[in-house]
């Protein structure tokens, strides 16, 4: 039976156009703040509904948090309940667009589109709701919303607690799960809260044609972004075997790296994306004759399980690589070229030299007396890029010509940085069988009753704001990642200690539907709008009952 109460709420949510960036964001927050302040409950407990803005935001976004605290009996065990607002933008709809947010008039507009195949047969069936962010996520927001007001109209019969977390910016930067974490902190020491787990209701899809079934996934992939930053040697066109072109060498480094299954992370039997570029351009600011001295690629790297050492080596190693192939590449070129001008063909020489940014910033401290000076002037040179509006992952470039420029490294080099974003990975494991053992249950339990069937697999697929709440990474892992980082306090202020101190296992569940950031969005009716509170409800009242095993 489908609530219509939820249904509802998801359709007033996507109302609310809060693109991502735009100042919808707010509007939504403000939103959902006075809709939580509505609630009898919260309004006898008004300091339980925070939404701090979000720092330096110029439009005005915030969280919005509330805490439930259960009135049954003492129970410190609670489950943290997140989900975002922000949606992705509006690309694709074209005519449509004006009915994006309105389901309704867009379910009508449909009907007279022609449709892909598959999108075509579910709006038929009338068992799936139209419309952007009804998949991604708001269906999954107005499920928390009324789970957690029908928990607060009865507290006295409430055992344990929840916190519910609406964040903005997920869709790029994360920044509103960031900045929330330090609410949790504070409310789990005022409250002596045991945080046992977080449950993220983000959207699930079939994972083939014909797949019935849904999947629960027990933790969350992470992603590191890897740059390269090289440093060639520019010529005339007209002497092109002069130089070492700086765009020749970030080709062959696409070449390498791109979609390779050389760099694929498996774990417990599931294989993440391998690397796919993001941008490739070479450096100069205007148009001459002249072959690129510098160039900037980088990549999207999804991780399972490891390491960020072990990656480095890996990148780096790539990296070499590409050095030797361009170099051979360009000899033998310049051979056939001078053979065909009956010249003489006398070898160009390089060194291979590929350095990691930490390595790069020894050689530099190996050569000045003064590192404090050193770190200062590079932490200037990047608050400096910041201030000046230049793309977070390009900000790093100037330090590193700065740093190249300290030591008189001048010849062809590649320089590996990361930058941001860096989502951290985690997963359910073996301190965490409490929670398995309670969702479990709570599946089959609703298996039996609505005859859906789920699997469980251990890393949801797409990026989410629940890598921010528990770090699998150990410290050696993160002391890499913090030293390849350039401007990492300056460029994305992740408070890893933080994080590492709540360390609260993440699940999600999710809305279900289809087509996430593509025009044809929607999100099944009978299984979100039934199937998925009850399931939910069962999860949460488990997870507080069993919390004693699991308290953190």
């Amino acid at each position: 039976m489908v609530d219509e109460e939820i249904l509802t709420l998801t359709k007033k949510l996507v109302s609310i156009r809060s693109v991502n960036g735009t100042e919808g964001e707010r509007e939504i927050g403000l939103f959902l703040e006075a809709y939580l302040r509505s609630f009898p409950y919260f309004q006898q407990h008004p300091d339980n509904v925070i939404a701090p803005k979000l720092k330096e935001d110029p439009l005005g976004r915030r969280n919005v948090l509330a805490l439930l605290i259960g009135e049954k009996d003492d129970n410190p065990r609670t489950v943290i309940l997140h989900g975002h607002m922000d949606t992705v933008g509006m690309e694709g709809y074209n005519a449509l667009e004006p009915y994006a947010t309105d389901p309704d008039k867009l379910e009508e507009s449909l009907r007279h589109t022609k449709l892909p195949e598959a999108a075509a047969a579910d709006l038929e069936s009338g068992n799936f709701l139209f419309g952007r962010g009804s998949c991604d996520m708001k269906s999954g927001d107005a499920v928390w919303l009324i789970l957690l007001k029908r928990f607060s109209e009865h507290p006295e019969l409430f055992s344990g607690n929840t916190i519910l977390s609406l964040n903005p910016v997920e869709e790029n930067m994360h920044t509103g799960m960031i900045e929330a974490l330090p609410a949790f902190l504070k409310w789990k020491e005022q409250y002596h809260l045991k945080l046992v787990a977080a449950l993220n209701n983000d959207f699930t899809s079939p994972l083939y044609p014909g797949d019935l079934k849904k999947t629960i996934y027990t933790g969350i992939g992470g992603k590191l972004l890897p740059c390269f930053y090289i440093q060639g040697k520019e010529t005339h066109v007209g002497q092109c075997f002069e130089g070492f072109d700086a765009s020749w060498l970030a080709a062959e480094l696409v070449r390498r790296i791109q979609l390779s299954m050389d760099f694929e992370d498996t774990c417990g039997g599931e294989t993440a994306c391998p690397p796919s570029v993001l941008k490739l351009k070479d450096l100069k600011t205007w148009y001459n004759v002249q072959t690129a001295k510098e160039a900037l690629v980088y990549f999207n790297y999804f991780v399972h399980d490891a390491p960020v050492n072990v990656i480095t080596e890996k990148l780096l190693a790539a990296a070499k690589d590409a050095f030797r192939s361009v170099l051979s590449s360009l000899n033998r070129e310049y051979r056939r070229f001078t053979e065909k001008n009956h010249e003489m063909f006398q070898e160009k020489q390089y060194d291979v030299t590929v350095l990691s940014y930490d390595e790069l910033v020894r050689i530099c401290r190996q050569n000045v007396s003064d590192g404090d000076s050193l770190d200062q002037t590079v932490h200037g040179i990047i608050a400096g890029q910041k201030q000046k509006g230049i793309d977070l992952r390009e900000t790093p470039v100037e330090a590193v010509r700065y740093l190249l420029a300290k030591v008189n490294l001048t010849q062809p080099v590649i320089v590996l940085y990361y930058a941001p974003p860096y989502c951290p990975h985690s997963t359910l494991k073996e301190d965490n069988e409490a929670v398995m053992r309670c969702i479990q249950e709570a599946a089959a339990e609703t298996e039996e009753e609505t005859g859906d069937s789920f699997r469980f697999k251990r890393f949801y697929p797409s990026l989410s704001d629940s890598s921010y709440l528990k770090i699998d990474d150990d410290q050696t892992s993160v002391d890499c990642l913090k030293r390849n980082f350039p401007g990492l306090e300056e460029l994305y202020p992740l408070p890893i200690d933080l994080i590492q101190k709540l360390n609260v296992p993440a699940v999600n569940i999710g809305c279900y539907g289809a087509d996430a950031h593509k025009w044809t969005e929607r999100v099944n009716i009978p299984y979100t709008f039934g199937t998925l509170p009850k399931l939910e409800e069962r999860m949460i009242q488990k997870l507080l009952d069993q919390g004693q095993e699991m308290g953190r």
